[in-house]
């Protein structure tokens, strides 16, 4: 069975607590468990809670031996604290996480659905693992260890179901079990899931053969290899896993291989198509190829290292990007408890606090508990909206919120048609695109957006400038394309000037003339216009003029976001204030040239924010007149701060298509063309948005650096005949036009496609690992 990997790979920040390694059972496999007294004292557990908020970990993970109250020390030793029993202290120490912000993780091993329950009261998330389905390793890796029987240990996680606890369990292979029994294992958790839904990852683990860690404390070997490696990147004596400590496998062992390990991934999606898939990174040095066949997960990758196998550290999540890297692949984090359980039904309400409070951006969007809304959200208004949308009535801030919200189906469908019926009376059923070419002058910036994959500071060895023969290669394909824009933005360079930024528009127009063509800049974002006047000390309406006779012919609307001020400071703090954009598009459009005006959406933004945001582009073109179109840009997460450690996620496609809609709607009348982004979407996304609201497909582009960067996967370039016939499948007619609108030549349904270009195809230029355009000039 193929499976495809994922675009996106999770692991959660953790502190590992091993509360207590004293074991009732005696696993020929374990190292970590002891017969002996071993119990943290409440100092020496405060201690390390203190230390895993110094190390900003967002999971305690709380590790135990099986029953450590059995041992008469322990027993003894907690009743003189005043506790019960274990779990007792366990919940103690679960309390005092969460007052410091952790979200406890414990796994117990077989408890009974009692314990279950009252860890369930200090817990995001629980787990146990199975190991094995094998009743036969009972006697010979498990002797004398009742608590590991295959049907106690479901039993554990049956009743964690009944409880609706969020549940991490797994498979321990290379202990001597069959390629048979490691199936069964997996369809017997397979089972489980079917029953009660709460089993959110499943860990692939295989065995490595450990030294007996006798009067020796694992957390501080763990602690110790970890950061070392942490530091340096070098294990015990070199570079990666395989030259961490090795044993020779025991006699009952079986070897495990990397076909082996991708079998039982490939068979996990397969039962499991939905669930989490964890590989530990720190066991074996094939976790990528394991990623390239469907794995989902790395686990804690635990400041304080591996408790279960102390002398294998975790690679650091800056070691683990580096190498996913190469395949796409971008490294997010995830708290302890997955997105779709961070609910009331799944979580204990003083748990949830703590998550609301905190970690809020970690729950899904869509959900109640992100944040409050400041007016209660009235589905009642759904209705009476669309009535007043279908004639181009402006909607209150309210009932935008409503149509953000709505996730009733049939609700939604209205709403599609509401969207589509308005940009057929304002636009007609003609699809539009412009040919063009991006073009990124230089990645360096000085702002440091959390939403931004593509800025790089001065000093990076990602950094770049193109230089003016490179640039000139650009406009020439570009010409040879047959675009007839070109669309120029970049960070905001610390060093240039506003001789600079006017350079560069008149040395476009050189070009583009030099090789047979015009080309109409469509130039330099709110933000650097911004940037110009600051640095130049003119005002906006003085500025303008200047860009104008340097070439400029139309603004772009980008670096609007989400047009809340408190909103832009949580994910742009130094970016322009609200009222600095408006100046500038308002100034734009007093001088004579056109804007556009997008959004950013499907972040941490609440759809309240996005009503207000609709509602204040909707009154610049009321006053104004000067927006071409508006171009909805769903967030790209993947290679950006606010994926990485917020855990943000992309939104879907469905919920895409929603928001188009209600933004055709939020505009009425006032901006009658409203632009797909394929490079966000997909072009399966950008045509079915053709039914949601949409008639136009934007550009060819060429070369897209900031959607990539940030992660995106559909492409940056699409030819005129492609966009035709997404056009033509939607059943609509397609029309090539200029940047103002203006229609050069149409393409009715039936006719044919014009031939892919010949040349021009080499516009993005060569590019490393990174992106980098190799023939530039790298940053000074």
């Amino acid at each position: 069975m193929a499976v495809a990997a994922p675009r996106r790979v999770t692991f959660s920040r953790n502190h590992t607590l091993s509360l207590s390694r004293t074991c009732s059972s005696v696993c020929k496999y374990c190292a970590f468990a002891t017969r002996k007294f071993h119990l943290h004292t409440k100092d020496e557990v405060l201690e390390i809670l203190d230390e895993a908020v110094k190390r900003r970990a967002k999971e305690l993970l709380i590790l135990t031996g099986e029953e450590p109250d059995s041992h008469p020390e322990v027993a003894a030793t907690l009743k003189e604290w005043g506790f019960v029993d274990f779990v007792d202290y366990v919940v103690w120490a679960g309390e005092r996480a969460l007052e410091r912000g952790l979200l406890p993780h414990t796994n117990l091993g077989a408890v009974t659905k009692e314990q279950l329950e009252r860890l369930r009261t200090v817990t995001a998330s629980q787990g146990v693992m199975l190991e094995s389905i094998s009743e036969r390793l009972m006697e010979t890796v498990h002797a004398g260890s009742p608590s590991k029987h295959p049907q106690r240990r479901l039993a554990t996680l049956r009743a964690a179901g009944e409880l609706k606890i969020p549940f991490t369990t797994g498979i321990l292979v290379g202990i001597g079990e069959t390629k048979q029994e490691r199936f069964d294992s997996l369809a017997a958790l397979a089972e489980v899931q079917a029953e009660h839904g709460h089993l959110q990852e499943i860990i692939l683990q295989n065995f490595v053969p450990h030294e007996r860690y006798y009067g020796r404390d694992v957390g501080a070997i763990a602690d110790e290899a970890a950061r070392d490696y942490w530091r340096t990147g070098v294990g015990d004596s070199s570079l990666g896993w395989e030259h961490s400590p090795h044993l020779g496998l025991p006699k009952w062992a079986n070897p495990i291989s990397i076909q082996d390990m991708v079998e039982l991934v490939r068979e996990t999606r397969r039962l499991m198509p939905d669930i989490g898939i964890q590989i530990p990174p720190n066991l074996a040095d094939w976790w990528p190829e394991l990623v390239a066949a469907g794995a989902t997960d790395l686990g804690g990758l635990s400041a304080n290292g591996d408790h279960i196998s102390p002398e294998h550290p975790f690679p650091s999540p800056t070691q683990v990007r580096a190498q996913l890297k190469p395949q796409g692949v971008a490294l997010s984090e995830r708290l302890c408890v997955y997105g779709q359980y961070i609910s009331e039904e799944w979580i204990d309400p003083a748990v949830l606090d703590a998550i609301t409070v905190k970690y809020w951006t970690f729950i899904p969007r869509g959900t109640s508990g992100r944040s409050e809304a400041p007016f209660a959200i009235d589905s009642d208004l759904v209705s009476p909206a669309l009535e007043k949308a279908r004639d181009g009535i402006q909607l209150s801030e309210q009932e935008l919120t409503a149509l953000f919200v709505e996730r009733d189906p049939v609700a939604i469908e209205e709403i599609r048609v509401a969207a589509d019926e308005l940009r057929r009376s304002l636009a007609g059923d003609t699809v539009s695109f412009v040919v063009n070419r991006n073009l990124n002058l230089s990645n360096v910036c000085v702002v440091g957006c959390a939403f931004c994959g593509f800025g790089q500071s001065k000093r990076s060895p990602d950094a770049y400038n193109v230089s003016e023969e490179e640039f000139e290669s650009r406009v020439k394909d570009a010409v040879d394309y047959g675009a007839t824009e070109l669309c120029i933005q970049s960070g905001i360079h610390p060093d240039w000037t506003l001789d600079d930024y006017e350079r560069w528009l008149r040395l476009a127009k050189q070009f583009g003339l030099k090789h047979g063509r015009d080309l109409h800049l469509h130039a330099y974002s709110p933000m650097e216009i911004a940037h110009m006047a600051d640095i130049s000390g003119l005002s906006l309406d003085e500025l303008f003029p200047r860009l104008r006779e340097a070439g400029l012919g139309s603004t772009p609307g980008t670096a609007a976001e989400v047009l809340v001020d408190g909103m832009r400071q949580r994910i742009s703090p130094n970016k322009l204030p609200v009222q600095r954009w408006i100046d500038v598009i308002q100034a734009s459009h007093r001088s004579g040239l056109k804007s556009t005006s997008t959004v950013m959406f499907g972040h941490i933004e609440e759809p309240w924010e996005l009503a207000q945001h609709m509602r204040l582009i909707r009154r610049v073109q009321e006053e104004t007149g000067g927006i071409t179109e508006f171009v909805p840009l769903s967030f790209i997460p993947f290679q950006t701060r606010l994926g990485r450690t917020h855990g943000v996620e992309e939104i879907t496609i469905e919920d895409n298509l929603k928001h188009t809609a209600v933004f055709r709607l939020a505009l009425g009348r006032t901006i009658p063309n409203v632009q797909a982004s394929w490079v966000k979407m997909g072009l399966a996304g950008a045509t079915e948005a053709l039914r949601w609201g949409v008639n136009d497909l934007g550009g060819t582009l060429m070369e897209e650096n900031i959607s990539r960067l940030a992660g995106a996967a559909h492409g940056t370039i699409l030819d005129p005949h492609q966009l035709i016939a997404a056009a033509h499948a939607a059943g609509r007619p397609a029309a090539e036009r200029t940047t103002t609108y203006e229609i050069l030549r149409e393409y009715p349904i039936g006719c044919a496609l014009p031939p892919a270009p010949t040349v021009g195809r080499g516009a993005a230029g060569p590019v490393d690992t990174t992106g980098r355009p190799l023939a530039v000039t790298a940053a000074a």
